[in-house]
């Protein structure tokens, strides 16, 4: 399967960011690909960089204007088109949500966001409630999607929930980058880090991963931080971990990258750790910590 990732500096305009993603998408369909997967919250800049109430401004309903308009664009391109919202549920309940669309333009399903971080410059917590829906894979017509969302990369258990529920790709639409402040060996620590995390998701469940990030500098508004540079590296892995795309750290893409669906089956025969799980051992892991 051919499938296009998009990395994209985003800028204040919401307007000019949705024609960039627009013609992103376009170009990607235009090589090929039948899947299509967005950074997260590619509509706007980082807002989360700060706490201010006026940002909740740029969240949207589900349905709404940009799922009419993302809706348009698969059915137009006959592409199935992973897309990061920032949702208004109601008043004063927010999520990140990843939007599927399928290649109809229907709404293939829905993931809010689970793990919120709330860290300096990465305020989600005043933002984003989270995520109600669980881990459960979308359904579309090029094969069953296992979409998170940024932080929960770095969560096993949501990888693993998704791969025992059939899905055939792990998908994370994603905005982490550097704070200046930090050495550039310990800011190449944290994107390798953000890589092998994941690509150890790919291992250990046998399936490709897709992730794609954003890129370019963001100020912060408050001036407290020198702002983030997001590092780009949105990558394809495939299902022993085998980095099969890489992007630039710097540069905006639109790639086209072919997968072989059918080498998982292959990679779970020779490596059958979903066989070999001691799952009556795993009590455990429902607990916050074992004393």
């Amino acid at each position: 399967m051919k499938v296009g990732i998009i990395q994209h500096q985003c800028e204040e305009s919401v307007e000019k960011n949705v024609l960039h993603m627009e013609e992103g998408i376009r170009k990607a369909a235009e090589k090929g690909a039948k899947l299509i997967v967005l950074q997260e919250l590619h509509n706007s800049l980082y807002f989360c960089q700060v706490e201010n109430t006026e940002n909740f401004d740029l969240a949207e309903t589900i349905p709404g204007s940009s799922t009419e308009r993302y809706g348009q664009l698969a059915q137009e391109l006959g592409v199935v088109i992973v897309t990061s919202l920032f949702e208004r549920r109601a008043a004063g309940l927010y999520h990140n949500t990843a939007v599927v669309f399928e290649q109809d333009g229907s709404i293939a399903g829905i993931y809010r966001k689970m793990h919120i971080p709330d860290d300096p410059a990465y305020y989600e917590k005043f933002y984003f409630t989270p995520g109600d829906l669980g881990f459960h894979p979308i359904q579309t017509s090029v094969g069953r999607l296992g979409v998170q969302v940024c932080w929960d990369q770095w969560y096993p258990e949501g990888a693993r929930l998704m791969a025992l529920q059939g899905a055939d790709l792990l998908i994370y639409p994603t905005a982490i980058g550097y704070e200046s402040s930090d050495t550039p060996e310990e800011q190449e620590r944290q994107r390798e880090a953000w890589m092998t995390v994941q690509r150890g998701h790919a291992v250990t469940n046998g399936i490709p991963v897709i992730a794609v990030n954003r890129t370019g500098h963001e100020p912060d508004p408050s001036g407290q931080t020198n702002g983030i540079q997001f590092w780009g590296s949105s990558f394809v892995a495939g299902p022993q971990g085998e980095i099969l795309y890489c992007a630039p750290k710097d540069k905006e893409v639109v790639e086209v990258i072919d997968i072989d669906m059918k080498r998982s089956e292959n990679v779970r025969r020779w490596w059958p750790f979903l066989r070999d799980r001691r799952i009556e051992e795993f009590s455990g892991l429902t607990k916050r910590f074992i004393d």
